[in-house]
């Protein structure tokens, strides 16, 4: 089975859960920005969880199907068709062979993810299928008149609907414990409101608002590198902090302050330019 790529919306990618154990030779392991969301494209169809599927950034992908096959949709909600007919997100469909999927632009969330029966089955790339945008690592990122293998095994789904979390437009909330460097800080994150810059990828998502002030000891003060993280909050000059998503530096020289949760890390990866994100670090008020 097979599915050609009509159009691609700004960017679309193939992403899995990622390539781990590579840091040591300085390849992150990279993988679906938001993994709840991957997870639940991949169960809706019986598939592994570790199964590729397609990472679409803010809608307009559009694929024919070659043959009958299932596929699943999650994420970011872009108000899929199929030949013109709305259907269902977060419920799997089966696409007869010559039948269109296209997704629309999401209002709300940034990241769009589409299983398919059996996962797809491009060639893996030091044991994983997700492009590193970073690195450059891994099958290129889609652009029309490919055709993307898919593959087989995969049973008849035994779920009509999932009842998941769609991203929010309103202001986040997201959950860090304390970095090893939090007593850089004169001015703690506890609490304080930011927006999240254009200036924002799958490598990390920028944060504008009142700058954090560091302590005497660390002003003006910089650091070796040190290995990262997805999920670390490093702490520039700029007072402006950035979060480590799936495409993160395997090092950093900028102190981090906190590290989000895993589930965190999912929620940030679907913020919008614009988006207000309060930082809450429990431990520290305890």
């Amino acid at each position: 089975m097979s599915l050609h790529i009509i159009h691609t919306g700004p960017l679309a990618t193939i992403q899995d859960l990622g390539r781990p154990g590579w840091m040591n030779v300085g390849v992150s392991p990279s993988g679906a920005a938001d993994r709840e969301s991957h997870r639940l494209a991949n169960a809706l169809l019986g598939n592994d969880a570790g199964a590729a599927t397609i990472e679409v950034l803010i809608g307009g992908l559009e694929l024919l199907a070659t043959a009958a096959v299932w596929v699943a949709l999650s994420g970011a909600d872009c108000g899929a068709e199929v030949d013109g007919r709305a259907v269902d997100w977060a419920a799997p469909l089966a696409l007869r062979p010559g039948q269109r999927l296209r997704l629309g632009l999401s209002v709300a969330g940034l990241r769009a993810y589409v299983a398919v029966s059996g996962g797809v089955a491009v060639e893996p790339v030091l044991g994983s299928r997700s492009w590193d945008t970073l690195a450059h690592i891994g099958p290129p990122p889609l652009r029309p008149g490919m055709v993307l293998p898919t593959g087989a095994g995969a049973i008849r789904p035994t779920v009509d609907a999932a009842p998941a979390r769609r991203p929010s437009a309103d202001a986040l909330r997201v959950v860090a414990q304390p970095g090893p460097h939090m007593g850089w800080l004169a001015s703690g994150l506890d609490g304080t409101r930011w927006v999240v810059s254009p200036d924002s990828d799958r490598v990390g998502v920028r944060l504008q608002g009142s700058a954090v002030v560091r302590n005497a000891a660390g002003m003006g003060a910089e650091m070796p590198s040190e290995p990262m993280v997805r999920g670390v909050i490093q702490l520039p000059a700029s007072g402006q902090p950035v979060v480590f998503l799936a495409d993160h530096p395997v090092t950093g020289g900028y102190p981090v302050v906190a590290v989000l949760d895993d589930a965190s890390c999912d929620t940030i990866a679907q913020a919008r330019p614009g988006q207000s994100i309060t930082i809450d670090l429990p431990a520290v008020r305890r």
